[in-house]
């Protein structure tokens, strides 16, 4: 919980105001100015509605069905059945941070006044977020073009006082209820306000945000672990220098890296005791080369987040709403440039992981680890150690490179072809969303590893920052010892990742 409160104006939304409400409940208020402007472009709407004119959204079907013309009479049942024919998703209910994001970020374009939604619209959403409220949003159901429209209009149909729900403590319980105890009035919607309500990237751009932030976290803590693999492994700070980086290879990523593992090694012990008469020429690869790896992700999660702070300043919706009052049709609802990033991301993600496990494999193998007992045991023979911990972070890393295959690449056409090709950015999302849990994993197990090995080399101490982040460790995770129950350890570890 938090006490932050998120203004949703003319200005625009940051990333950290999404993760703010989205993970932290930071209360959402819409600014006086954007409700005017919602009034002022809803006037538009109504002069089209009352009109015999037809106008996509307003006065006709959707998709395939666009050219049917609807009586003005039927108008307000088109929004109804539009709402309760898209919430067709199958599926477990997504994760109640996405649905967040998601009518969070849908707010935004409602605020925006380009939808020609009503201001009580965006209030009721508000409302609806800040009662803590989780409408019921299916795994399943989007395509990533004409926006996320099944999960969208799961989230609508809350609005109206139906569908499925959550309350503030993940209790699932009847929309009805839900809304009166918060005081709330179910809306009735008027044209073109179903459609406003489900036509736009929220949610696979919800996803990026979410992803972002937490792949810039992890990206921090792996340069820390791996400085600590190198420290356990009798390996050496010399290939981090700045030198090596900045000049010779300027990628901004890989130079932010290499720093962050010769800082953290800085003071080491371990790494001085053997500074001088080592027989080793060079470093394994998984060593040498880590800032190669986690600075490619750092500069792939800096590509995102540029698109992703386009799409945050965009009002996706069709049609949309000119400042010259004009409504017009257009495509800015396919999901492609979100869709790409979602895919990029979990590429590099997915290498760091895989370079993660080698190391690991690296600190528990007697042929390699520069005298480190076998698998990290106790009494090798008698104890396993890490040996099966290591099969888990394989398991991962196995899992990651299948999940790495781009979803953006297939499209399967809708709508009788009139929608004849999608971005599937929903799907990338979801399997990216998977791809930083494990990685998560991953990482922890390495950690685990790391500690064990570093402490090993007592009497020599480690490096003031890589012994910070033992210390914080054994907290929650006993050190070197007879073998136990292994699992708590290894989900206590991912815990501390998060935060």
């Amino acid at each position: 919980m938090t006490n932050q409160t998120v203004t949703i104006n003319s200005a625009g939304m940051t990333a950290a105001d999404v993760i703010a409400v989205a993970r932290h409940d930071a209360k959402v208020v819409i600014s006086a100015e954007a409700l005017a402007g919602m009034a002022k472009t809803r006037a538009h709407i109504e002069a089209l509605a009352s009109g015999e004119t037809p106008v996509y959204g307003i006065s006709t079907g959707f998709g395939a069905l666009a050219n049917r013309h609807i009586a003005i009479e039927d108008r307000v049942q088109l929004q109804k059945s539009l709402v309760r024919s898209h919430a067709a998703g199958m599926g477990a209910p997504v994760e109640r941070e996405v649905v967040r994001a998601l009518m969070l970020l849908r707010l935004k374009t409602l605020a925006s006044g380009r939808t020609g939604a009503r201001p009580v619209v965006a209030e009721t959403m508000a409302a609806i977020l800040n009662a803590g409220i989780t409408p019921y949003v299916h795994e399943f159901g989007s395509l990533g073009c004409s926006g996320d429209l099944a999960p969208l209009a799961h989230c609508a149909l809350v609005i109206m006082g139906e569908g499925r729900a959550f309350d503030a403590h993940g209790v699932e319980r009847p929309v009805a209820d839900l809304l009166a105890e918060a005081g709330i009035a179910p809306v009735e919607l008027r044209e073109k306000e179903g459609l406003a309500l489900i036509n736009g990237t929220d949610g696979m751009l919800g996803m990026a945000i979410l992803a972002i932030a937490d792949l810039e976290r992890l990206a921090d803590y792996a340069d820390v672990i791996a400085a600590m693999s190198v420290e356990g492994l009798m390996g050496t700070d010399q290939v981090f220098r700045a030198e090596l980086h900045n000049d010779l290879r300027p990628h901004p990523g890989q130079a932010t890296s290499a720093a962050n593992m010769f800082n953290a090694m800085a003071g080491s012990e371990i790494v001085a005791s053997h500074r001088f008469g080592d027989d080793k020429v060079q470093d394994a690869y998984s060593l040498r080369c880590a800032p190669q790896v986690t600075g490619g992700l750092r500069d792939t999660v800096g590509y995102a987040s540029m698109v992703a702070g386009r799409e945050l300043a965009a009002a996706i919706d069709n049609p949309v709403v000119l400042e010259s009052g004009e409504v017009t049709s257009n495509g800015n609802f396919h999901g492609a440039p979100v869709a790409y990033i979602l895919d990029f991301l979990a590429i590099p993600a997915t290498d760091l992981g895989s370079m993660s496990e080698r190391r690991t494999d690296r600190m528990l193998d007697k042929n390699r680890s520069s005298g480190l007992t076998p698998f990290l045991a106790h009494d090798a023979g008698v104890d396993s150690g890490l040996m099966i911990a290591q099969y888990t972070q394989a398991g991962l890393v196995s899992e990651n490179k299948r999940l790495a295959s781009p979803a953006s690449v297939d499209s399967i056409p809708s709508s009788a072809m009139q929608e004849d090709h999608v971005s599937m950015g929903w799907h990338a999302g979801r399997k990216l969303r998977k791809i930083v849990d494990n990685l998560r994993m991953i990482l922890a197990v390495e950690l685990t590893a790391a500690s064990r090995a570093v402490e090993s080399r007592a009497p020599h101490a480690p490096a003031p920052v890589t012994g910070a982040l033992i210390a914080r460790l054994r907290e929650v995770v006993p050190g070197n010892g007879p073998d136990r129950f292994l699992a708590p350890e290894l989900e206590a570890a991912a815990e501390l990742l998060k935060h």
